[in-house]
């Protein structure tokens, strides 16, 4: 599987971890989830909505020189999948666009969440790459 290095760091904490310490890791990374970008709070039509997700889920992602720049909006009410963005911002905020979009969508299997939480959950977790990558693909055609 091609991951981008910070992500595969994660992947890896996650795949030896027994079920209650995942749980409690994507706790700890729903607070990574970085505060919206000014120009985001302020108009968050420019945000694509996640309908697949149980919880109001947004995203945006912008390609600059080479870059990708994630950009998530989530309640903390919502700790998995808030969680997931949190591994999602940490583990692929500044790859490659080539990099993000090599990242298969279904990467969480190998960190054992697909034994962790709710298969409901997981067609979000999927949504949300697809949607990522359809917006790297869509920025880098620009």
């Amino acid at each position: 599987m091609a991951l981008p290095p910070k992500l595969e760091r994660t992947v890896q904490l996650f795949s030896g971890a027994p079920k209650d310490l995942k749980l409690q890791a994507l706790l700890e990374y729903s607070r990574k989830v970085p505060d919206l970008p000014a120009r985001y709070a302020e108009d968050r039509s420019a945000l694509e909505p996640v309908p697949e997700c149980q919880t109001p889920f947004f995203l945006a992602a912008d390609v600059e020189d080479d870059v990708v720049h994630i950009v998530f909006d989530c309640p903390p009410e919502a700790p998995t999948t808030r969680g997931f963005a949190g591994i999602l911002a940490e583990g692929l905020d500044g790859a490659s666009p080539q990099e993000v979009l090599d990242v298969p969508d279904d990467f969480y299997v190998a960190m054992g969440l697909d034994e962790a939480i709710s298969s409901q959950r997981l067609r979000g977790m999927t949504a949300i790459m697809a949607r990522l990558k359809r917006q790297v693909r869509q920025k880098v055609a620009a």
